[in-house]
């Protein structure tokens, strides 16, 4: 990747934006991380510093506390932070656009600022031990009681970061008798709840961002329960599609770098790496491309006015092939990496594994591509 940023067909003010953000970024660095800090705190941390200077939320509208800006001055930010390296902007764009379409008046004003600013912490309740990429299996149960209130029973599983969040996207089913993509709501559940217990898990790269969530008995109010009965389903295709993406994460820099750092050690190291290494980094670098140009396009949807959908499931499989592939080949060029410290292409190695299976499995996303977009028939169940 060179220094020239990211070309998604900017606006004319988008080149004073990012400007005015390197300005920013000069005077407010990146804070020190000590030893001892957990990662999310110290993301944390980064989350409060970028809001103090209006980053975060930029397309969300002002009387949420955004900026009113479009989903592109957003995705400027992210490049620049990816470009130098840095932590993205909070993954909360997606939890925003749900709660802009779904919630309430009431619950976007009251939800929305403390959700930019960091003074509420979210996680998402999604999915399950029987129920992964396949939402509709969901078995956690929201029994609306004749008072008005719902008790709720059942686990979550892969709950990034619950242990450091006070509030969940909570997914139920209320109606057990209706089909499964109508009888699933959507809940704000805060985890200080009696009857909530959040136990992390750890991952092979020796973090604890995933978590269980375990519900028993637990009460939730009519007025936590975002949209109507049944909108669940339609919610949660709003916040994956959007979480697919790699347009708000800065993945796109974060690739591009590593991609310019290999195309480096295949000059400098011409006539000592393998044909089949020079033709797995010349892979990567059309990966690479094909991804910018579906960003390109991706972004010119958006700023159309046109929500995140299917469509989306196209992006994450490319998505999820140029990042495993960049991984996999940036080991075998840099092999020391695997060792001591600083090793943090094996680090990003392994977070890479699970890009087949988080936000909707490889499998999901091509029966996603193929009954929504290509309209193909479903074939006899063997």
């Amino acid at each position: 990747m060179t220094d020239t940023p990211l070309d998604f067909g900017d606006p004319e003010d988008l080149e004073r934006l990012r400007h005015d953000f390197r300005a920013w970024l000069a005077g407010h660095p990146l804070p020190e991380r000590p030893a001892d800090e957990p990662l999310p705190v110290f993301l944390h941390r980064w989350h409060r510093q970028l809001h103090s200077g209006g980053w975060v939320g930029l397309d969300v509208p002002e009387q949420y506390g955004g900026r009113g800006l479009t989903a592109l001055h957003q995705v400027t930010v992210s490049d620049e932070l990816g470009a130098r390296g840095a932590p993205g902007v909070p993954r909360i764009g997606y939890l925003a656009h749900a709660l802009l379409r779904f919630g309430s008046e009431e619950q976007r004003r009251r939800l929305l600022p403390r959700m930019l600013s960091g003074d509420d912490v979210w996680c998402q309740g999604f999915s399950e031990p029987g129920a992964g990429s396949d939402l509709a299996g969901m078995s956690t149960y929201a029994e609306r009681r004749p008072e008005g209130h719902y008790i709720v029973n059942g686990q979550k599983l892969w709950t990034s970061y619950a242990q450091y969040s006070g509030l969940c996207l909570l997914l139920a089913r209320t109606d057990r008798a209706a089909p499964a993509h109508t009888s699933i709501s959507a809940f704000l559940l805060p985890l200080d709840r009696p009857g909530v217990t959040v136990r992390p898990l750890r991952a092979a790269n020796g973090d604890d961002e995933f978590c269980e969530l375990f519900l028993d008995d637990v009460r939730l109010e009519e007025f936590e329960r975002i949209g109507a009965e049944g909108d669940g389903w339609p919610l949660a295709m709003t916040t994956v599609a959007y979480e697919r993406n790699a347009l708000d994460t800065g993945h796109l820099s974060k690739y591009g770098l590593l991609i310019e750092r290999l195309r480096r050690a295949a000059h400098e190291r011409r006539g000592t790496l393998p044909d089949g290494l020079l033709s797995d980094i010349g892979r990567c670098a059309v990966d690479y491309q094909v991804l910018v140009a579906h960003a390109r396009r991706r972004t010119a949807e958006r700023l159309a006015g046109q929500s995140a959908g299917p469509e989306s499931s196209v992006d994450k499989l490319l998505m999820t092939r140029a990042e495993q592939r960049l991984y996999e080949t940036a080991l075998k060029v840099f092999p020391e990496e695997l060792y001591g410290e600083g090793g943090e292409v094996l680090g990003d190695y392994f977070y890479s594994r699970a890009a087949s299976v988080y936000g909707g499995t490889s499998q999901i996303q091509r029966n996603i591509i193929a009954k929504r977009l290509l309209g193909l028939p479903v074939g006899p169940r063997a």
